[in-house]
């Protein structure tokens, strides 16, 4: 098996500055691994230039080249991102943080912890794009070198590979890599479905290429008096492509259009006067006839599709682009950063867009580790596409299914905001009807209207989903602010204090810089949305010690609050949360009849449980109503020295606030922490399990 070298890198490289660099880049990543080895026994280096070779080869820019070959540096190293920001510039550094990041997410096969990790590598995107080219990249050669792992490994990497990478690297349209990703999956997941497929096409392969022989030799014919500079390439499709066929309940015998074509020519008139002469000689299936040119998908991705009954009977998919275009169908996005450095500002004017388009699937998200909502990212990467105009003509993609306040909040959120009606191909329709393939789309707006809830429940795509859910949230801030004004101002009357003296700007100034708050209405909002009473904030800048808690610890009953819990899928009803176990919004709950509070809400493995399962009742969690939760952790710290301070400032660097903490044994610390769900928990405790003092975390 041939091997690159960094030899074989730099022949490939042109300009003696990139050779420079791609030489310092492999000097100083032999010198910080030297021999190391991968799990698989190959050396980091060989697989770090290997990762290279293939960026090179989609004309990836020379910063990914040389991010590619130190991507792993960090990790099997003591190098900093510090560090490779003084070699190499923050660019660099920057890229192979996000990729380590991306590196350390575990991967699980249900479809629940698939779209968690999709989100996760979607974050990482929203801050480069060549994030997710070099990750592509990366993965590729790991499933190129994958044979010796055991088969569970192979399965699980396949399963991520085909459910999060593959959709990414279409989305992007970066088809090289996606074609064989899809093959090697199939190959680790399916290996006798694979043989199967490879063995029947091996058997038939000199029979199939006389006809994509024969038919390339009949389209040249075609084309030789039309004074067409072209040329054509026949193949016939992957195993994964022919599996897909079958998956579709076709049989082998029935599966005639595995034969392609590809017929190149320099302009984009050329590409219609092509599919017209061919055309003219073979029967089109009108209804596989694809126009890309004119409609461009959302990857860039152009290209005229037709499918005709050719030689033998046989059916022929024919492909007809300009070599630019087949340059952007194979290597996608990723070349475009080449002739970005070049300075085209039309090519920069496609990669903003491009980065527009992923930035907004993860805009607004309070979230990150949001369930439901990772679903609905996974959704829009994997869904079909249709493609709709504004009335100016300019196409907008979607995914199917989705209706004209999709279209809107893909406009603009103003114009989600505010949509009354849509008029569809001069039909006036309802703003939740599905929209089609090539709809004209127009949409009614009105200044004085609103977002609905109901509409998170009708859109498919997240970005209408959380610019819908974003509006609500800037209402409730406001609701918690005006709240937070009058529980504040109550509380400095009653204890006959002067409101301009207790909220004066030096006050406030303390109050931001001491609480890490913004501004006054920050103040509000803090005290309205319970973080902190009242009280404390008085307290704070009287320095009075009438009260130390920090926050309110009982759940708020103000107006407010809203119950988080759900009775048989309905809310309003009366709950509280069972003290022995102290549920949290994530945690797998039931449902406890009683006779003078309503419904005891316990953790589904609550020792209480037991004697009362004649009095269960299903319930559920609200995700749609944002609360806070009290949680107490006991750590074990091993330590001569009081570690308190660096463990309470380990938990607020993860935006969690301490509310009370207590030594209550040796080297045994009880905190009480204010949560949003179980994921900030589970966050806080991987923090402090990370200080080499702390020998254990658990919630209790």
């Amino acid at each position: 098996m041939f091997t690159i070298n960094i030899n074989y890198i730099i022949n490939k490289i042109n300009e003696l500055d990139n050779v420079k660099k791609i030489k310092k880049a492999y000097e100083y990543v032999s010198k910080c691994l030297g021999d190391k080895k991968r799990r698989n026994g190959e050396t980091i280096i060989s697989h770090s230039l290997e990762v290279a070779n293939i960026l090179i080869d989609l004309n990836s820019d020379i910063t990914s080249v040389i991010a590619a070959i130190l991507h792993e540096v960090t990790i099997y190293s003591e190098i900093t991102k510090e560090d490779i920001t003084d070699a190499f510039g923050k660019e660099v550094a920057s890229i192979i943080s996000s990729l380590e990041k991306i590196n350390k997410l575990e991967m699980a096969d249900d479809s629940e912890d698939s779209a968690i990790y999709l989100r996760k590598v979607m974050v990482g995107l929203s801050e480069d794009v060549r994030v997710l080219i070099i990750k592509l990249a990366d993965r590729l050669h790991n499933m190129r070198t994958m044979n010796d792992f055991s088969k569970e490994h192979q399965k699980k990497v396949a399963n991520e590979t085909l459910n999060v990478l593959v959709p990414i690297a279409h989305r992007l349209g970066i088809n090289a890599i996606k074609s064989e990703l899809e093959n090697l999956c199939l190959f680790y997941l399916k290996p006798d479905v694979y043989n199967n497929i490879l063995e029947k096409l091996n058997n038939t392969v000199d029979e199939l290429n006389d006809y994509l022989l024969m038919m390339k030799e009949n389209i040249s014919n075609i084309l030789k008096d039309s004074e067409i500079n072209f040329e054509i390439k026949g193949r016939v499709k992957s195993v994964y492509s022919i599996y897909n066929k079958l998956s579709n309940g076709r049989k082998w015998e029935d599966i005639y259009d595995i034969l392609a074509l590809r017929v190149f020519v320099e302009t984009e008139r050329e590409c219609y006067s092509v599919v017209g002469l061919i055309h003219s000689k073979y029967r089109p299936i009108a209804s596989r006839f694809k126009d890309y040119i004119a409609i461009p998908k959302e990857n860039m991705y152009q290209s005229l599709h037709t499918t005709v009954i050719g030689e033998g009977g046989k059916t022929y998919e024919i492909q007809i682009r300009t070599y630019e275009m087949d340059e952007i169908a194979e290597k996608g996005i990723a070349s475009h950063w080449s002739y970005k450095e070049k300075g085209s500002k039309k090519v920069q004017t496609i990669m903003e867009q491009k980065l527009e388009l992923y930035r907004n699937i993860i805009e607004n998200s309070e979230n990150k580790e949001d369930i439901e909502f990772s679903k609905v990212i996974q959704k829009d990467i994997l869904t079909d596409l249709i493609y709709v105009f504004t009335p100016k003509g300019d196409v907008v993609e979607l995914p199917k299914g989705a209706t004209p306040i999709d279209f809107a909040y893909r406009i603009h959120s103003d114009v989600g905001d505010t949509i009354v009606g849509a008029i569809v191909n001069d039909q006036i329709v309802p703003i939740n009807s599905e929209l089609n393939d090539g709809d004209l789309v127009k949409i009614k707006t009105l200044a004085t209207s609103k977002p609905n809830k109901d509409w998170i429940n009708i859109v498919k795509t997240s970005q209408a989903r959380n610019k819908i859910k974003a509006y609500f949230s800037k209402v409730d801030k406001d609701n918690y602010i005006l709240n937070g004004k009058n529980i504040m101002e109550k509380a400095i009357r009653k204890r006959k204090l002067a409101i301009s003296d207790v909220l004066s700007n030096e006050n406030i100034k303390k109050l931001c810089n001491g609480l890490k708050l913004k501004d006054l209405d920050d103040i509000y909002f803090s005290v309205g949305s319970f973080r902190y009473t009242a009280n404390f904030i008085i307290n704070y800048v009287t320095e009075n010690p009438e009260e130390d808690a920090l926050v309110v610890k009982r759940r708020p009953t103000s107006s407010v609050y809203k119950s988080d819990i759900l009775v048989n899928g309905k809310g309003f009803i009366l709950t509280h949360f069972a003290k022995c176990c102290n549920p949290i919004k994530g945690d797998e709950i039931v449902g406890i009849i009683t006779k003078t509070d309503g419904i005891a809400i316990h953790r589904s493995n609550c020792f209480n449980i037991g004697a009362n399962k004649e009095k269960e009742i299903d319930v559920s969690w609200d995700y749609d109503v944002n609360n806070y939760y009290i949680c107490t952790l006991i750590l074990n710290v091993i330590s001569e020295k009081d570690r308190l301070t660096e463990i309470v400032n380990k938990i607020v660097a993860t935006d969690v606030s301490v509310i009370d903490t207590k030594v209550v044994g040796s080297g045994i610390y009880k905190i009480d922490i204010r949560v949003k769900d179980v994921n900030d928990v589970n966050q806080v405790i991987k923090e402090v399990e990370k200080l080499r003092y702390v020998k254990g975390a658990k919630r209790i």
